[in-house]
């Protein structure tokens, strides 16, 4: 990631012929972790926002493998926003970003992989919290 980014936005190789495409998203090596964890997120609409958080020490990738959604990050300065709307495409996401996702399409599954099992205590769920703990 170049020092202007807040996240890096990744195209997975697309593989196929004519029986169809396939993906493939390697854990260190297409991203830059060993996937520990992973969850989808479906069956949410338009006017929901998931996420809503950040991580002390997990890092993501999300990828629409189905339909789209947006994702905001923040550093709590800057913002990004990154319209995933490809099976081929996802984001990454280091530790200590506020995230957001929304406008999920009717059909949207969002995957997500992780670098850590899960750990509720290492969640900062208030934007306030985030913001007094990263101007430590």
């Amino acid at each position: 990631m170049s020092s202007n980014e807040l996240c890096r936005k990744i195209t997975f190789p697309e593989l196929g012929d004519e029986r169809g495409n396939l993906v493939v998203v390697e854990g260190a090596l297409d991203i830059p972790f060993e996937i520990k964890r992973a969850f989808f997120i479906y069956g949410s609409d338009a006017t929901v926002v998931r996420g809503c958080h950040a991580n002390r020490f997990s890092e993501f990738v999300l990828i629409n493998v189905s339909g789209s959604s947006k994702v905001m990050v923040t550093d709590g300065h800057r913002k990004e926003i990154i319209n995933l709307n490809r099976p081929r495409d996802g984001v990454y996401i280091p530790k200590m970003m506020w995230k957001e996702m929304y406008e999920f399409s009717p059909d949207a599954v969002l995957m997500v992989l992780a670098s850590t099992h899960y750990d509720g205590s290492e969640y900062i769920r208030n934007y306030d919290d985030y913001l007094k703990e990263i101007s430590k």
